[in-house]
């Protein structure tokens, strides 16, 4: 069973989102995603100062399954990227949701993030996969 935390936004590409509070949000995948994509041994982030927008393929997380894309949950600046991930990827298996942050973004629609699907959306989303 994966975990949600209820406190965080997510997409249908599994993507979660953590609002911060100041206009800018912390993205990573969700561990259902991780757990799906099995060990991670490779994770791309973007470049600090990137525009992406909303839906845009900006990151790349390769396992030893698969390669995945990584979207920009919503339309910003990226501020920052995890580059301690290019050292540790397994970080996302071991926590998807704390060590496991992938990138920053400061967006460039305020208040965009409530779009976004919440816990109970999400697992919808999960559950229909299944």
């Amino acid at each position: 069973m994966s975990l949600v935390p209820a406190d965080l936004r997510y997409t249908k590409s599994h993507e979660w989102v953590k609002d911060n509070g100041d206009g800018t949000v912390t993205v990573g995948i969700t561990d259902h995603a991780q757990e799906a994509l099995g060990d991670i041994v490779f994770v791309e982030t973007p470049e600090v100062g990137t525009e992406v927008e909303a839906g845009q393929a900006c990151a790349v997380v390769e396992s030893v399954k698969a390669a995945s894309d990584i979207y920009a949950p919503l339309s910003g600046e990226v501020l920052e990227a995890n580059t301690a991930l290019a050292d540790t990827p397994e970080a996302i298996n071991q926590g998807a949701y704390d060590a496991g942050w992938i990138f920053t973004l400061r967006l460039a629609t305020p208040g965009a993030f409530g779009g976004l699907l919440d816990a109970a959306g999400y697992q919808a989303v999960v559950d229909a996969e299944a």
